[in-house]
């Protein structure tokens, strides 16, 4: 059976000052990520703002929730994004002000939600202050000694430094009016800091106290295992651009490549983390580091950061034994480091999972992406089928959630946009190779109907597809077996029933199901294989769809049992 849930009401109530909630709440979290350029407008201009995200903060307290993560709203040209930041302690004027933002942070902490900010101390824009005070300064200033300037290569410098490529296509180096070459392992609108000036560390201990004495409960940082580089000279090249990219870790010894990963970069978090735990309680947060789970969990160890993405886990295709593998390799990783598991399905920069998941496994993303969609082509019902169980299964192991907006809703990705319309410099940087990430980043529909399905008043930045009126908030609400119905109902009933941090194997199942019993008392089963099966012994609390005929449990279907 699927649990209908009575659509919640967000309390009026005032909530009382989080310094005196539990400094270890981030530990069984579930954390919501708004993109917000892409949630809600408020003013009509067809980009999302802080007014739209405060204005539909009910929606995450009735969906249950314990916080929200806001990607950047700082300052940007939006070459990235908004991941290319001209001020980190201000707020893009498209996006509100930091009066918005206060307002924003103020709604959510009576709403009993934390809030988390994106940070992004690898690289600043192009159009930062001390970018514009650096090219104006010239060869050998301290300015340019903030970012990673190089003379070039060849009879008149006219090489890059190194053969390092950027993870957007391309080299790593862009050559300014004077001769010389900074680094920019992303767009060349974001140039790389260099983490052994001491100014730039005091620069961003500064941002932390600012975000944290605004009553900001957390960060995400951003490209966490790529801030401090091998700058000793001369820069050593990889000599294959495949070696540039975080898969070739495994080729290099642990804390050795060029620029990521390396192990130095663990003395900025351990810094910070004394400015963190200053507070009271404790401010939380988040890795964004793309390395091996043993060396992720690094950063994640009680006196750096606390918690890092699990990105294996997202990257798992749909097969029992490798999810299996990864479940319990992830769990002992985080027990090893003192930390809490974390899992997620979808963000800003994949393919949605109610699309990814019923992809063929070698499925070469990028061009599907260019095919429209089309080559293979995907059944958005199976999708769906398939996101729905994978959410239960995520939802019902120990540690944290993270979801991405709009999975509550069973998005798919949009794949078919229009090139004329694409945002994201992948697109140009790779010589239209690659389509990028826009297809995740299509504004949420709200409502069935309206220029831009309830996102604004008029149009959204990018164009959703006719499709989305089905999947609107409206839509769904209140709607017996709706995909945002299951996540209201798994939030509500998770929040109950979770309370340790381990969970007990079965191996006593057929081929392709997962099953296992947590230490607080209750059991997840997920059947990842194409027939039906019989369910264990207990009392049904939940599935992702209707149990067959029988009481069996049909393909693509996680189902909770009570013991």
């Amino acid at each position: 059976m699927t649990v209908r849930s009575t659509p919640s009401t967000a309390s009026t109530a005032s909530t009382p000052d989080l310094s005196s909630k539990d400094p270890d709440w981030w530990r069984q979290a579930v954390i919501y990520q708004v993109y917000p350029r892409s949630f809600a407008d408020a003013d009509g201009d067809g980009l999302g703002d802080l007014r739209g995200v405060t204005q539909r903060l009910t929606h995450l307290a009735a969906l249950g929730v314990d916080a929200l993560w806001l990607s950047p709203f700082y300052p940007s040209e939006l070459a990235d994004g908004g991941y290319d930041v001209d001020d980190y302690r201000d707020v893009d004027p498209r996006l509100g002000t930091l009066d918005d933002f206060d307002a924003m942070a103020a709604e959510a902490h009576r709403l009993g939600l934390k809030v988390i900010v994106d940070l992004v101390p690898n690289h600043t824009s192009h159009r930062h202050a001390w970018f514009r005070e650096a090219l104006a300064a010239g060869p050998g200033s301290a300015a340019r000694d903030r970012y990673v300037f190089r003379d070039g290569r060849g009879a008149n410098g006219e090489l890059p430094p190194t053969d390092w490529q950027s993870v957007f296509g391309g080299s790593a180096w862009q050559r300014v009016p004077d001769g010389q070459w900074y680094l920019h392992l992303f767009a060349p609108q974001q140039p790389d800091l260099n983490w052994e000036n001491e100014q730039v560390r005091a620069d961003f201990r500064t941002t932390l106290k600012f975000w944290c004495d605004r009553g900001v409960d957390g960060f995400r940082v951003d490209v966490a295992h790529a801030l401090v580089k091998d700058l000793t000279e001369p820069l050593r090249d990889l000599g294959s651009p495949e070696l540039s990219g975080e898969a070739a870790l495994a080729q290099f010894a642990p804390g050795t490549h060029p620029f990521y990963d390396r192990d130095d970069v663990h003395e900025v978090y351990r810094d910070w983390r004394k400015i963190l735990d200053a507070y009271t309680p404790p401010r939380t947060a988040v890795a964004e580091a793309w390395v091996p789970g043993p060396r992720r969990v690094l950063y994640a160890r009680p006196d750096e950061l606390g918690q890092a993405f699990n990105f294996e886990y997202l990257e798992t295709g749909w097969d029992a034994a490798e999810l299996r593998e990864v479940i319990t390799g992830s769990l002992a990783d985080a027990r090893a480091a003192g930390a809490s598991a974390t899992w997620v399905l979808s963000n800003h920069d994949v393919v949605r999972h109610a699309t990814r998941l019923v992809l063929p496994p070698d499925t070469d993303t990028d061009a599907w992406l260019l095919s429209g969609g089309h080559a293979p082509a995907v059944d958005p019902a199976a999708g769906l089928r398939r996101a729905r169980a994978a959410t239960l299964l995520m939802l019902a192991l120990p540690g944290s959630a993270y979801l991405y907006q709009g999975e509550e809703l069973g998005l798919p990705e949009v794949a078919d946009l229009p090139t004329e319309v694409l945002q994201d410099p992948i697109w140009e940087q790779t010589g239209h190779v690659r389509k990028g990430r826009d297809g995740c980043r299509v504004p949420l529909p709200w409502t069935t109907e309206g220029p831009s399905y309830g996102f604004g008043a008029g149009g959204a930045w990018l164009p959703q597809p006719p499709s989305f009126a089905a999947y609107a908030v409206q839509a769904q609400d209140g709607v017996a077996g709706s995909t945002l119905e299951l996540y209201r109902t798994a939030l509500r009933l998770r929040r109950k029933l979770l309370d340790g941090e381990s969970l007990t194997w079965s191996d006593d199942v057929p081929a392709g199901v997962l099953r296992f019993d947590r230490s607080d008392g209750w059991r997840c089963v997920t059947n990842l294989s194409a027939a039906a099966v019989d369910l264990p012994a207990g009392e049904v609390l939940l599935s992702s769809a209707p149990l067959e005929d029988g009481g069996r449990l049909g393909p693509d279907t996680t189902v909770w049992l009570g013991l």
